[in-house]
């Protein structure tokens, strides 16, 4: 299968990074190495990529993006939050990137199970070698539970008529595919008179299952302290979300970080142009923030 991989907001995000030629440079969700093959052109000759993902199928096309690059390069698979333990043994970095969206690989392999467009096993996880997938939350978790965790993570107000609807359903079968999550949830949402436009009914609900299936938001304020302080001076710390709770954790951590140490790039977040928009539709969600470290 063919993926179509455009990085999100690459340039605003290359020019944010600063990347000269010289010193360490981190991707730390790497993806399909979009941005971080760029990294690598920026900082040729001298400068060096470490790259990490948790998923081990991205980071095996990853690594083939980035093969004319291997000698300047390390991957490591690994979670984004485990970056600071990686970085004790590394130099201090000139600039690290966070793109916390969901990567074109996940979103376009039905065998993923990330997206209601393609049928596919109820999977989501980012890391297919541990912990529950999507379809043991939606078939085991309590009524209650599960509606509480789509609405914390979802920001659906139905929650508890999507819930209902799931408990009613996997009381005659367990719910096993994509597919069939999303007609029950869009049958919990269904109104009479209502006319389809906007986003699909089913959004929410999945984008809630995946951030708590990959537990998305856990540790992440704590992550980007760590990083912003591992930065060498004049470093730079660079992140991209995709939605609002993700967004509201960088902005207020990068908002409690401000002072004598370190300097805001971004008071407000970067979004996509028209074209952009136009060209890669998924980039419509996307909020760019950065801070950049001005003192050892």
């Amino acid at each position: 299968m063919e993926i179509q991989h455009q990085p999100v907001l690459l340039e605003e995000t290359m020019d944010l990074l600063a990347v000269n030629a010289s010193g360490l440079w981190v991707d730390g969700t790497l993806g399909l190495g979009g941005h971080a093959q760029e990294m690598l052109r920026r900082s040729a000759p001298g400068g060096r990529l470490l790259g990490v993902d948790r998923d081990a199928q991205a980071l095996a096309a990853a690594g083939a993006r980035l093969a004319p690059d291997a000698h300047r390069t390390r991957l490591v698979q690994a979670d984004y939050r485990e970056l600071p333990r990686l970085l004790e043994k590394e130099e201090a970095p000139r600039g690290v990137l966070l793109d916390l969206g969901v990567s074109s690989l996940q979103l376009d392999d039905a065998e993923r199970g990330f997206s209601f467009r393609h049928d596919g096993p109820l999977d989501m996880r980012m890391d297919q070698s541990a912990g529950p997938t999507a379809a043991e939350l939606v078939n085991r978790l309590p009524e209650r539970a599960l509606a509480d965790l789509i609405f914390k993570f979802g920001e659906e107000r139905a929650s508890r008529r999507v819930a209902r609807g799931i408990v009613w359903a996997r009381e005659k079968a367990p719910l096993r595919t994509t597919g069939e999550l999303a007609a029950v949830v869009r049958r919990s949402l269904f109104r009479p008179g209502h006319r389809p436009g906007g986003i699909d009914p089913a959004t929410r609900t999945f984008q809630a299952l995946r951030i708590a299936v990959n537990g998305e938001l856990e540790g992440l304020g704590a992550c980007l302290q760590a990083l912003a302080h591992a930065l060498a001076a004049g470093g730079r710390l660079v992140v991209i979300a995709f939605h609002s709770l993700e967004d509201r954790e960088v902005k207020n951590t990068f908002r409690d970080l401000a002072g004598p140490g370190f300097r805001l790039l971004t008071r407000k977040p970067v979004r996509p142009g028209p074209e952009e928009e136009q060209r890669n539709p998924r980039a419509r969600s996307a909020r760019l923030r950065a801070i950049e470290k001005v003192a050892a």
